[in-house]
């Protein structure tokens, strides 16, 4: 069973292309992340189109329509910042052809089914998935006869979702020309969002762990490769606290051996000071 199969009756597209990132994890890590990437702008672009309290932004590619303050309000920071980082990924192994590893794609495919369950949970018509739903990782080590995607296949189907862009601006640029289904569609959708946004969303999110894999990403990428235990989750003494214990959350080691930086991440709501 895949995690994604409360997609499956209401949203086939978003489904096959959820499903697909995650039989590539072990197959194929930058597959995974171009699939979680596609996931994301197709669900996306769905929800432009169809919920008519959306606004579109002066472009309409998926990083335009991510940033739009209308999708990011409606979506709310924890999955803002879940679909940013798989966007992101997504850039790094198609776009600027980055290694992508492991670990990577399984976060990348975590992430996507907060997304998901958020995206069914606000816009599915007739079955919405329970809140409790949790993500199950051994779907992942399933020894599927995955077939792995050649990276020239992902490059073709990169150029394709591109060479969409405009099209949802053209499509809606002209309401009073709506064509009666989608018309019929739009009303559906902004009555379902209204009535999932009446209920309290109880689903754990898990900002957290979002907050550390775009860290850990950009500290990679810094040239940072925190592959050994004392570069994270440092433990020091002499802390204000019961125990006199703490832990800091990233150390950058210099060649000597000695502590050239610290990093702390903390919530937004939480100011530096």
């Amino acid at each position: 069973m895949s995690n994604f199969a409360f997609l499956a009756a209401e949203f086939p597209t978003v489904h096959e292309a959820a499903v697909e990132a995650e039989r590539q994890v072990a197959a194929s890590p930058t597959a995974a992340a171009f699939f979680a990437g596609k996931t994301v702008e197709i669900a996306v672009k769905w929800a432009f189109k169809s919920d008519p309290n959306l606004k579109l932004p002066y472009q309409d590619n998926i990083a335009a329509l991510l940033h739009e303050p209308s999708f990011r309000r409606a979506a709310g920071e924890a999955v803002f910042a879940k679909a940013r980082y798989i966007n992101t990924l997504r850039n790094r192994a198609v776009h600027e052809e980055r290694k992508i590893s492991p670990g990577d794609a399984t976060g990348a495919v975590k992430e996507l089914f907060h997304v998901c369950f958020w995206f069914a949970r606000t816009y599915a018509r007739k079955s919405r998935p329970a809140d409790g739903l949790t993500f199950d990782p051994s779907t992942l080590s399933r020894r599927d006869e995955v077939l792995k995607k050649a990276f020239v296949q992902l490059k073709t189907q990169q150029a394709e979702l591109d060479a969409k862009n405009g099209e949802l601006t053209k499509l809606l640029l002209d309401k009073q020309n709506l064509d009666e289904e989608l018309t019929k569609l739009r009303a559906e959708v902004a009555a379902a969002r209204k009535a999932a946004e009446a209920r309290p969303d109880r689903h754990d999110y898990n900002e957290a762990e979002t907050r550390d894999r775009f860290i850990d990403l950009l500290l990679r990428e810094a040239g940072w490769p925190l592959d050994r235990p004392d570069d994270t989750e440092f433990r020091v003494e002499g802390m204000p606290n019961n125990e006199g214990v703490g832990y800091v959350d990233y150390v950058l080691w210099g060649a000597d051996g000695k502590p050239l930086g610290l990093v702390e991440a903390k919530p937004p709501a939480r100011t530096p000071a």
